[in-house]
């Protein structure tokens, strides 16, 4: 699209030159000098795109060439690191890695405190004659049970130790 654009705009150019100049030996009274220089100065626009879209290709080849190198330096790295250190030390490496992706998000531990304390005051609301009392004592206490419970699930999955 921008072609097309590009050659209208230098055919309206040539045209408003041509038309502009009065000197009757410079247009030579032929309409093929004219058309022959019009075609001339289209061709010198496309080879000037042409160039210019190479130009951004060799540019982002160029990036792309960069962050491959830079990918490649980082995996080498890591690999290096990896076969320097002991087997031993590659395994916990590697264990304790996988442990703190796995730790994202709340623990087992905290899940169950919360809602412990929920179910505990709801309960201790329902059992209670005097709501507040009832609720923090209740709440308190399923926060509590909620905790542990939920403390040794995260041993057994090996989030805590």
């Amino acid at each position: 699209m921008n072609i097309i654009k590009n050659l209208i705009g230098i055919c309206v150019l040539g045209a408003v030159i041509t038309s502009c100049n009065s000197n009757a030996n410079m247009n030579k009274g032929s309409k093929t000098y004219v058309v022959q220089d019009s075609l001339r100065i289209i061709k010198d626009s496309l080879r000037i795109d042409s160039f210019e879209r190479a130009e951004q290709a060799r540019v982002e080849k160029e990036k792309e060439e960069i962050e491959k190198s830079k990918e490649k330096a980082a995996v080498a790295e890591v690999r290096r690191s990896n076969v320097s250190a002991n087997s031993s030390n590659s395994v916990n490496n590697a264990v304790s890695t996988q442990q703190t992706q796995e730790k994202k998000g709340w623990s087992s531990a905290a899940k169950g405190a919360v809602i412990g304390a929920g179910a505990g005051a709801v309960t201790g609301v329902l059992v209670d004659k005097k709501d507040g009392r009832g609720a923090i004592i209740g709440g308190v206490i399923g926060a509590g049970t909620g905790y542990v419970i939920g403390n040794e699930k995260d041993k057994k999955t090996g989030r805590k130790k």
